[in-house]
């Protein structure tokens, strides 16, 4: 569940994801020929799928062309008191493009052309969603550590 809540913006479509990913899981158990490593293969029917789901919705239709290479950020420091839960709460305030391509980028690991591929969109576009996502998540970094700096 925390991969499909990773995601997704609520608990019922992370619930939803995840139902869907098992149901996929035991129905191609049968047609394996060799026994993968069980996690690692659960993990990638379930990004797949979170994936699927954020494809019907079709929220990269109307996306941005990036003309030549996206600027480079200092990176910030996130102070080690940030809670999963928070990050998750920071993670769930982007816009669900830019939340997407962050996840797949900076925790799956793919690259821009693999971001690409799966969710139709050129490595530029990938690009440019990942700046605007690591941007937004300096900017929400900074006002929870100031809301929350006397607690």
């Amino acid at each position: 569940m925390g991969i499909s809540l990773s995601y997704s913006k609520s608990k019922d479509l992370a619930q939803e994801i995840t139902n869907d990913s098992f149901m996929k899981c035991f129905d191609s158990f049968k047609k394996m020929d060799q026994a993968p490593s069980l996690k690692s293969w659960l993990r990638r029917i379930t990004v797949n799928t979170a994936i699927d789901y954020y494809r019907k919705d079709k929220r990269f239709q109307n996306h941005l062309e990036a003309d030549g290479e996206t600027p480079v950020f200092d990176e910030i420091y996130a102070p080690d008191q940030l809670a999963f839960e928070d990050i998750l709460k920071l993670l769930h305030q982007l816009p669900e493009d830019q939340q997407l391509v962050f996840n797949l980028y900076e925790v799956e690991g793919y690259s821009h052309r693999e971001v690409a591929d799966r969710l139709e969109i050129t490595e530029s576009s990938s690009r440019v969603y990942l700046t605007r996502a690591k941007n937004k998540l300096r900017q929400l970094i900074q006002h929870h550590m100031k809301e929350y700096a006397g607690r």
